[in-house]
């Protein structure tokens, strides 16, 4: 195939893998929470095995525990509530939590409503389930008891709650939880007779139903250092990570997460109705473990212990889009603003790519003014293919032009805009972030559609002033209207990723501008020095 036409094809290529990926989230976005309860989740009647303190349950052995009789209720007696200024905490008859209200006015929904992050009919974090049956069967009928206060403020420093259970069977359950004002919270968990039993952090937080494909599920960093992120609709419900350091269920911004950096946790994954994965930590007698439930905020995770920012999770394109989000982060702590921060980071990235945008841009330069030769060439060896190739080569060499130079600049720039999307769609530091004007919140569409008119009017001058070859009219007709429809999709993208693409254009206009002027220069130059000669 000759070099030109195969440059035009993987140009093409990369333009649709963009509208794939961009049309995917648009037209298929994830599908809205459904309520959920156990008796939805298969249960396979085995006897349970022993355990031994190392390993972490088999899959039989957490479905035992998975009973019917593990009630989801969405109301329940609320028997302590936990106050800060950033949050409400309420702990149900079951010593689990049963709801967190972030009060923070950028988590308000679009009504004014306060985000709260369990949903109805979830399995709720600190539950706690024997693989007894029996007694499993018990512990959902016996409710904790509080003998201390029922509200308490931690706004100015972290408070302890202790409830216990008296269960039947002579056995007292003793829960412990220490809350910090940022959500952080231990948790300690024993039995008067040893039992082993396991607890949850709860079905992942139901924070975010909108439209974009987002990661969502659990995130596991194992004693290895390995992060295994199990997406909702994945869960096989025979996941087992013993020793791991970190155990999250995780929404698009926010986490309800374990965590053990001494001893570790063993961790099970469950599988609930829709394949979605619910963590358990086993224990035996005693337990011991940290927790946070809240944003996924990189300042709060990192004041608790920098390992936990591997909470914030990316999904594709992980490996540029976790660096990408450090260097934003540090951009904005010296700016104090996120929509200079983008603005900053894009020229970053443009001056850090532009020696290979430079090459790519000026050999596309070259191919224009070459065009007229390549025409002539494909006549006059229309019927030798093999030496029209050698031919064309031979001209490029001599011409000091790359057929694939043209790509360079858009191959570079799609793995640049997917990690980025990834970031500015999962930085709950977006949240609320206003930029100028009428830009009240990044991390949410532009309400007047100014930066995606903006953006589209600068892909269109930008096609304006681009060299460009086009022998094919449906890759014509396709980069004719890429402008139209990009400017759809993102009209409904959050603002801060639109903001990103606009000043993208404008840096690109700027450097084409460049490039033309020095690119003229060379063959005004050229042509003077072939008069001399002359």
């Amino acid at each position: 195939m000759e070099q030109q036409d195969l440059n035009k094809r993987l140009l093409l290529a990369l333009v649709l893998s963009f509208f794939v990926f961009i049309g995917y989230a648009y037209f298929f976005p994830a599908p809205k929470a459904v309520e959920q309860t156990t008796t939805a989740i298969t249960q396979k009647n085995q006897q349970t095995p022993a355990l031994t303190n190392t390993a972490a349950p088999t899959p039989s052995q957490i479905d035992n525990s998975v009973k019917n009789t593990a009630p989801v209720q969405t109301t329940g007696t609320v028997i302590a509530t936990l106050k800060s200024e950033h949050f409400t905490m309420t702990i149900d008859e079951l010593g689990r939590i049963a709801q967190v209200v972030l009060l923070e006015d950028k988590y308000k929904d679009e009504n004014g409503n306060n985000l709260k992050l369990i949903g109805d009919g979830q399995v709720r974090p600190l539950e706690v389930r024997f693989a007894d049956v029996k007694l499993n069967d018990e512990t959902f009928k016996t409710p904790y008891v509080n003998t201390g206060e029922t509200i308490i403020d931690v706004s100015s420093g972290a408070k302890t709650l202790t409830l216990t259970q008296s269960l039947s069977s002579s056995m007292i359950v003793t829960k412990s939880i220490i809350v910090q004002p940022t959500g952080e919270y231990e948790v300690s968990v024993s039995t008067s007779t040893p039992s082993q039993f396991f607890i949850t952090p709860g079905h992942r937080p139901i924070a975010d139903t909108s439209m974009y494909m987002l990661v969502r599920g659990a995130l596991v960093k194992g004693a290895d250092d390995i992060i295994t992120t199990i997406e909702d609709g994945d869960a096989e419900g025979y996941e087992k990570f013993p020793n791991a350091k970190i155990a999250s269920s995780f929404d698009r911004y926010v986490t309800s997460l374990f965590f053990d950096f001494d001893k570790g946790l063993n961790v099970s994954i469950l599988k609930e109705a829709n394949d979605d994965p619910l963590i358990f930590i086993q224990g035996d007698n005693a337990l011991k473990l940290g927790g946070y439930i809240g944003p996924k905020d990189h300042e709060i995770l990192k004041s608790i212990h920098p390992e936990l920012t591997d909470a914030i999770e990316f999904g594709w394109f992980t490996f540029l889009a976790k660096p990408f989000y450090k260097v934003l982060l540090w951009i904005n702590n010296h700016v104090g603003n996120w929509g200079w921060a983008i603005i900053l980071f894009t020229l970053l990235v443009k001056f850090i790519l532009f020696p290979l945008s430079y090459k790519g841009m000026m050999s596309m330069q070259k191919l224009k003014d070459l065009a007229p030769k390549m025409k002539e060439m494909k006549e006059k060896y229309k019927g030798d293919p093999a030496k029209m190739q050698v031919k064309m080569m031979e001209m490029y060499k001599k011409e000091g032009a790359n057929p694939m130079g043209g790509c360079l600049p858009l191959i570079l720039q799609i793995p640049v805009f997917f990690a980025l999307y990834r970031v500015l769609l999962n930085a709950v530091e977006l949240q609320g972030a206003p930029w100028i004007l009428w830009i009240e919140d990044l991390a949410q569409m532009d309400p007047y559609f100014v930066l995606p008119l903006l953006m589209g009017a600068s892909m269109w001058f930008q096609q304006r002033i681009t060299p460009m070859n086009m022998t094919d009219p449906l890759q014509e007709k396709i980069f004719k209207w890429f402008p139209v429809i990009m400017t759809v999709f993102f009209i409904y993208f959050p603002s801060g990723l639109v903001l990103y693409w606009l000043v993208n254009n404008l840096f690109t206009i700027g450097q084409q501008y460049f490039i033309n002027h020095m690119y003229a220069k060379q063959k005004a130059a050229a042509v003077e020095s072939a008069k001399n000669k002359g």
